[in-house]
């Protein structure tokens, strides 16, 4: 015989230092906990936005930066 359990889904933003806390917590008690994934263009703006973008000449310059 199988029941059917209620299931709702709750969004939290805790601090990163938490994380292991609520992590084993969820474990104990069957919960699941998924992270959101950030998508590879979401991270190239996030470069953008926090300035980590670089510019080359040519190849040269860029294996030369690459080295630096």
């Amino acid at each position: 015989m199988q029941t059917e359990v209620a299931t709702q889904q709750v969004f939290l933003t805790i601090p990163q230092s938490d994380y292991r806390l609520i992590s084993s917590l969820s474990r104990k008690m069957g919960w699941t906990i998924r992270k959101p994934r950030r998508s590879g263009l979401q991270k190239a703006l996030d470069d953008v936005q926090a300035g980590r973008i670089y510019e080359a000449k040519d190849i040269d310059d860029l294996f030369a930066q690459l080295d630096a």
